[in-house]
């Protein structure tokens, strides 16, 4: 693999056209939103469709296709709430300038997948790994289970052991899978294994068994997106790096957020109103400590790395 590979050939569900949008919804046993879609494309303009639709998927927070990135900083032991800030109005820690770090993902909420029920979400993780000499580009997989309106049972999940940060910063994407094929399913067992579940782990030269590895990821991500009942749902890029230009994200030790919003949302979202509550592990509305974020969102922890 000697440059980055991604998914752009296999959109999101948020981004196919009605149409397509509305044969995945009935495979995924949604009749009367497809139906809806299908009647919208059918009876008016262009324009007037996608506005339609925007109504109609207006209260699917899987139809979105934006995102909120936010950062939580350390945790000292005496606290008990943190402000969330946005990830592009933080100070940079320079001393992650050519180290190496830890990525974890610490919490994974499904406010909203199509289908409804139980959720079998596969993840493709792709980060660049630029050890001394060449840039590596890295895919993994993992797999993750959560019922509609919860949280999935994980916490400090490994994902990038050891990667290198380069002298400008770390590029970090992210593409979600909603997989409800029996029979991908079943083949998807391998990823719960305790080899996988240890992250991916880097060494401090080039590996040249990562290529063929990152490739294999890949192909299987793509051959299951495909797939009949199963529909990606959440695609976002970070790029973290060491400058202060107002528009862009900066690395640190800490947790980034990335929440799934609606694209009028983002004119109005605000993260003061929001914070993380350290007495119950959840990401809370200041005002009111019992409303959680009404979207799907992750978090990912940032730490350094101190192995071998």
């Amino acid at each position: 693999m000697v440059g980055p590979v991604w998914f752009d050939d296999i959109p999101v569900l948020g981004k196919l056209p009605p149409r397509q949008a509305a044969a995945k919804l009935r495979e995924l046993g949604e009749q009367e939103l497809a139906d809806a879609v299908i009647s919208a494309d059918e009876t008016e303009s262009r324009a007037a469709a996608f506005g339609r639709l925007r109504d109609l998927f207006s209260p699917k927070a899987w139809a979105h296709t934006a995102h909120a990135f936010g950062f939580i900083p350390p945790a000292r032991p005496e606290q008990d709430w943190l402000s969330v800030q946005h990830a592009g109005n933080i100070k940079a820690d320079g001393e992650l300038k050519s180290a190496r770090i830890k990525i974890t993902l610490d919490r994974l909420r499904v406010a909203d997948y199509p289908g409804g029920g139980s959720h079998r979400i596969l993840f493709d993780f792709y980060a660049q790994n630029q050890a001394p000499g060449q840039i590596e580009h890295l895919h993994f997989n993992a797999t993750y289970r959560a019922r509609q309106g919860e949280e999935a049972a994980i916490i400090g999940y490994p994902i990038f052991v050891g990667l290198h940060v380069g002298a400008e910063g770390v590029a970090f994407k992210c593409y979600t899978v909603n997989v409800k094929n029996d029979h991908d399913e079943a083949l998807l067992d391998f990823l719960d294994t305790d080899v996988f579940k240890g992250g991916l782990k880097l060494i401090s030269t080039l590996q040249p068994a990562i290529a063929p590895l990152s490739g294999m990821a890949v192909a299987l991500t793509k051959s299951i997106a495909e797939r009949h009942r199963n529909v990606p749902v959440q695609e976002f890029y970070m790029g973290l790096d060491f400058e202060h230009p107002a528009t862009r994200a900066r690395l640190a030790v800490g947790s980034y957020v990335a929440v799934q919003i609606p694209q009028s949302q983002q004119r109005v979202w605000d993260w003061n109103d929001w914070g993380y509550h350290l007495a119950s592990g959840q990401l809370l509305s200041k005002d009111d400590r019992k409303q959680m974020i009404p979207y799907n969102y992750l978090v990912f922890g940032v730490s350094r790395y101190s192995g071998e």
